[in-house]
């Protein structure tokens, strides 16, 4: 029978969540959690992403999150109310703000997961996708380097 490892939630990683739900920045979380002092910038950002990604960090993320929500009675139907309101207010503007109006609605559309991307990954008629490549070859190169062997 195969057990479950328990997954460890340390000090470090509670640190590092309270400080992501404020900055929303996996480097910068980090840095303020963790000891960075000999690190890479690099190495920072990819130590920041890897622990974004572990499920006990993105756990206490979402619980975090759901306090958040609740203490300032922020709802899906609250956004999209607000949304509403802002974009009645560009085009209802003096000189209406088009632009505005189309973030706000935009945004919307976001809260309500109608912004989705569709990328294409097979050809036509489900095929695979055909692909091709060239190579050209200089000629005097290649005898050069075909003469050292």
């Amino acid at each position: 029978m195969e057990r479950k490892r328990k997954r460890h939630f340390s000090d470090k990683m509670e640190k590092f969540c309270l400080a992501y739900v404020e900055t929303a920045n996996a480097a910068e979380s980090y840095r303020i959690a963790y000891n960075t002092e000999n690190m890479a910038t690099a190495t920072i950002g990819r130590e920041g992403y890897n622990t974004l990604q572990k499920p006990q960090v993105q756990a206490r993320l979402e619980e975090l999150r759901k306090k958040v929500m609740e203490r300032h009675e922020i709802t899906v139907d609250t956004l999209l109310a607000e949304l509403e309101e802002a974009r009645k207010a560009a085009l209802g503007a003096e000189t209406p703000q088009t632009s505005a109006a189309v973030s706000a609605t935009m945004g919307k559309a976001k809260l309500l997961g109608l912004d989705k991307k569709i990328v294409e990954l097979t050809g036509k008629n489900g095929a695979p996708i055909e692909t091709s490549s060239t190579v050209t070859v200089d000629h005097k190169a290649l005898s050069s380097v075909l003469d050292c062997l």
